[in-house]
């Protein structure tokens, strides 16, 4: 833990140093430094009768007020900016009070290349809230309590190369390795599977002392079609949980994609289909039962305008895993057994009112083999151009075996307020 601080502030603090050398020399060569924010207040309200365990955010699994500052600047050629967004959070239901870096790089444009270094969010592949072929850190804290969609994905401490020489465009990402902001028993309930009582601890790639991975995007047009093709070589970015002695170690195991997509108009809508293959080198036999199988990963996808201000989004995904006969004979007592091939359903129905001022939006998971649901239904109105408020609701149902309904202890209404300066 100690040492995995350490890399954070020297890297924060590596990020930090570049991001005031950019500051200074774009405000030197430029007019200035244009500086924005907000400030927030979000809170998320349990809606189930439940009896908490001792130490879990009952009532409210999420309670903060946050500030957040962005600079950003570019020099007068325009051939060099730095972006900076900094999060100052006060995190009731926790009692924790911390400063975030959301994002902060700086970058260089030249007549075919781009480059960018520092913290950044990065986000690939053309699936609604399903992830194939973008492999980067997500929140799914932020998710399952409704904080603003763009709390979704978390920054990259990454070096990030885009060519484009022509009719194909590369994008090369180098990246520390970030784990995802996974629920834990602080704020959610849920079924666990490991032994109670004995100590746990996580152990990131390299000990503890960073290991880098390495992503690539090529993408063209053909027609009015878009084409990509996709690879990792990352990790897992939940831990895979094992008993160790007398306790319980969680690691990240290796994990290598390949994949493509294809996003196009059909009709009088788009078409989207994104396919991939994730290669689970540490258990290609597929009989560690901490270690997630080598699967295959495919969705397809179509939206289209209903009438004015009204769109509707439908998406079907599925996941086939490899050597499921080993992973069944090696399951564990107790713990619950995935579907050979696991299938889910998207809709998204989304209308304007008002004049726009009000935002109707409503996002369905449904659980087709594991006959469970996650409902997501929100409300948003624009006072003004600086002003909104938000109010919606995270309820998730159906068979507790399933990935959703596992978690419908933690069914919560949420109300967002935000003002911008």
């Amino acid at each position: 833990m100690i040492r995995a601080m350490r890399r954070a502030a020297r890297a924060a603090a590596s990020m930090v140093a570049v991001l005031f050398a950019l500051a200074s020399y774009v405000t030197a060569a430029a007019q200035g430094v244009a500086w924005d924010g907000f400030a927030q207040s979000h809170v998320a309200g349990r809606t189930s009768r439940v009896d908490c365990p001792t130490g879990t955010a009952c009532d409210f699994p999420a309670a903060e007020l946050r500030g957040q500052l962005k600079a950003e600047g570019r020099n007068s050629p325009g051939n060099a900016g730095f972006l900076g967004r900094f999060d100052l959070v006060r995190d009731a239901a926790i009692d924790d009070t911390r400063l975030v870096t959301r994002e902060a790089f700086g970058g260089l444009t030249f007549e075919k290349a781009a480059a960018r270094l520092g913290r950044q969010v990065i986000t690939w592949g053309v699936g609604d809230l399903l992830f194939i072929n973008d492999t980067f850190p997500r929140d799914w804290v932020a998710l399952f309590t409704g904080q603003p969609m763009q709390y979704l994905k978390l920054g990259s401490d990454a070096f990030k190369l885009n060519v484009f020489p022509g009719a194909a465009n590369l994008e090369l990402v180098i990246a520390d390795f970030r784990p995802d902001n996974t629920p834990t028993s602080r704020r959610f309930i849920f079924a666990d599977p490991l032994p109670a009582g004995l100590p746990r601890r996580v152990v990131e790639p390299g000990n503890g002392a960073g290991e880098l991975e390495v992503s690539g995007r090529l993408s063209g047009y053909l027609d009015n079609w878009e084409l990509a093709g996709y690879f990792s070589r990352t990790h897992f970015r939940s831990p895979a949980w094992r008993v160790a002695g007398t306790g319980v170690v969680g690691t990240f195991p290796r994990l290598d994609t390949v994949g493509a997509s294809v996003t196009g108009p059909l009709g009088k809508g788009v078409l989207s289909l994104e396919a991939g293959y994730y290669d689970s080198p540490q258990d290609r036999a597929g009989r560690d039962p901490s270690i997630e199988n080598s699967q295959f990963r495919g969705l397809v996808g179509y939206s289209r305008q209903l009438w004015e201000d009204a769109t509707l989004g439908l998406q079907v995904y599925g996941e086939r895993m490899r050597n499921y006969a080993a992973y069944r004979e090696t399951l564990p007592a107790g713990f619950p057994a995935k579907d050979h091939v696991r299938k889910v359903a998207t809709v998204r129905f989304t209308h304007l009112f008002a004049h726009q001022t009000i935002t109707f939006n409503f996002f369905a998971f449904l659980g087709l083999s594991e006959k469970d649901r996650y409902l997501i239904p929100s409300l948003r109105y624009a006072f003004s151009d600086n002003l909104w408020t938000e109010a919606g609701a995270n309820l998730f149902g159906g068979k507790r075996e399933g990935m959703f309904g596992s978690m419908q202890d933690n069914r919560n209404i949420y109300l967002t307020v935000r003002y911008a300066f």
